[in-house]
């Protein structure tokens, strides 16, 4: 553990200092709301399914994406816990292009949409604001690092949105749904509302972290428990490479 909380204290940032309340970290741990599970199994012809309000639900064979322009950005993963894994190099494709050439043509004509849900093979899902989901730095990445995905971190293929925490980045992506609304959340409880509300937006610029609280007041909790968490990471992901 404690070179886990050692490489947790503020390090000189090669490009550009870090957000408010972030922390290098060497590495990249696997993280997520399932770590005490392996990471879902990939079907032998993976697709991502469109649905939403498009006028009729259709799967997407992965290898389409190979027939779109290819990008590589090199950015930070900033976790909303605290800790920041630096200079990451993602290739994959613009989910601007992705929704330009293979949602937009099956909209109904006029619809307006506001929201996109992203939602990954390990049950995890985000919703994003439209506007933030066609930035021009949010990919469908394929590859990490030179590498094809592996399981810790999204094979075959997942979300990357610099700007925001990475709760937004949804791991082994499988279905993609457009709104004209908010969705409403499928489950809800008090606990999850009040203590672990996450933020629609999850700016990082602007240290949106909490539904309801400002990101100030809840960096130390997660401060306080980020070293146990990362722990766990490590021991996971190291687990499996055994």
């Amino acid at each position: 553990m404690t070179n886990l909380i050692d490489a947790l204290e503020p390090k000189e940032h090669p490009s550009a200092s870090l957000p408010p309340g972030q922390r290098r970290i060497e590495g990249f741990p696997r993280f997520g709301t399932h770590l005490a599970k392996p990471a879902p199994e990939v079907p032998a012809a993976p697709v991502i399914h469109i649905g939403g309000v498009v006028t009729e639900a259709f799967d997407v064979p992965l290898a389409t994406l190979a027939e779109l322009p290819r990008h590589e950005l090199t950015a930070d993963f900033h976790c909303v816990a605290g800790w920041s894994a630096t200079d990451l190099r993602w290739e994959g494709v613009t989910f601007d292009d992705f929704y330009r050439r293979i949602i937009e043509p099956v909209l109904p004509p006029g619809m307006a949409i506001t929201h996109v849900t992203f939602r990954g093979l390990d049950g995890f899902y985000s919703v994003v604001c439209i506007e933030d989901a066609r930035a021009a730095d949010v990919l469908l990445a394929e590859r990490l690092n030179g590498r094809p995905l592996d399981s810790d971190h999204g094979v075959p293929v997942r979300l990357v949105s610099p700007a925001q925490y990475g709760y937004i980045s949804t791991k082994h992506l499988c279905r993609i749904d457009v709104h004209t609304a908010k969705p409403k959340r499928s489950r809800w409880s008090l606990v999850g509302e009040l203590l672990i509300a996450s933020h629609p937006r999850a700016r990082v610029c602007e240290e949106e972290r909490h539904g309801y609280l400002p990101g100030w007041l809840v960096r130390p909790i997660y401060r306080a428990v980020k070293a146990p968490i990362l722990y766990v990471c490590t021991r996971t992901s190291s687990g499996r490479r055994r």
